[in-house]
């Protein structure tokens, strides 16, 4: 049904109670493909014992070249984004299957409703602690409680799991790279979506996924995603994310470009100025990686 990507760096027990949860309470038959950044963890061994498919580098290319790699291999027309450490519950393929059902076109982004251990003040999430890594990790009490608080459907939003049509995925050219290894990548996948006509950005309630949380983020030499957002569109996030995607669902095509399409604002512009004098985002890129992506090897 899927095609699941999962970028890896070094987390092996977060993958395998990742890829345990997919095959445990998926109601689907869903492909799995890794790419596993460095693997001195074992990683690589473990995935060929289990027969998954996988490609590696070296060294961490990061999530954009890895999961635009691993789509470029995908069997299925979904593509899924998921990370590493999270675990999927009962249940959560099929309310994705269900959302996609119900949208009369493929260009659409569908996200799972996220439940972590921490608040951070995402009313996206929902906060239950079922434990902080994997050697904490209260599989029981998770399947006892991670649907006791329901949450309905969010239009206008965008989280994680990610989920899009492969054509779409690649009309739009994925991940882009000026965002390696990753900061503010989802935010520019939506916007690219938005200009391609994109306005079904659904997080799916029903939809359950635990997420352990930066267990890879807190490790990554980060780029300034939202520098390098602002210089590429002349928009903020957060004012994209105010203004246009928050209203996304019901705009009709007849609506006029000022109301459905995004413009550079005064904002954007005087941050433009500000940055316009320094090296972004090559700057980033060469601090993470001198060549990020020169040593990743074919899928096997």
């Amino acid at each position: 049904m899927f095609s699941i990507i999962i970028p890896s760096w070094n987390n092996l027990e977060y993958l395998k109670l990742c890829i345990a949860s997919i095959k445990a309470h998926s109601a689907f038959d869903h492909e799995i493909l890794v790419h596993v950044n460095d693997g001195a963890d074992g990683t690589r061994e473990w995935l060929e014992s289990q027969s998954i498919r996988h490609s590696h580098s070296s060294d961490n290319v990061g999530v954009c070249i890895a999961t635009n790699y691993l789509a470029a291999q995908a069997k299925h027309d979904w593509l899924l984004y998921l990370n590493d450490d999270m675990v999927c519950c009962p249940g959560w393929d099929s309310a994705l299957v269900d959302a996609i059902r119900s949208t009369p076109t493929n260009l659409a982004m569908f996200f799972s409703s996220l439940i972590e251990p921490k608040g951070a003040g995402n009313p996206l999430v929902s906060v239950q602690n079922f434990g902080l890594t994997p050697a904490e990790f209260d599989e029981q009490r998770m399947l006892a409680n991670y649907n006791s608080e329901k949450r309905p459907d969010i239009e206008g939003q965008g989280s994680q799991p990610t989920l899009v049509h492969r054509m779409w995925w690649h009309t739009v050219g994925g991940y882009s790279l000026e965002f390696g290894p990753g900061m503010s990548s989802d935010d520019d996948l939506l916007m690219k979506f938005w200009v391609a006509g994109c306005r079904d950005f659904r997080v799916v309630g029903a939809s359950r996924v635990y997420h352990f949380s930066q267990s890879s983020t807190g490790r990554v030499r980060k780029n300034k995603g939202g520098r390098t957002f602002v210089m590429k569109w002349g928009i903020t996030q957060a004012e994209f994310k105010r203004d246009f995607l928050s209203k996304a669902r019901g705009t009709a095509a007849g609506d006029t470009a000022e109301t459905t399409f995004p413009r550079s604002t005064t904002h954007g512009r005087l941050k433009r100025i500000g940055y316009a004098f320094a090296d972004y985002p090559l700057d980033d890129l060469a601090a993470w990686s001198p060549a990020p992506g020169r040593k990743i090897t074919s899928i096997t």
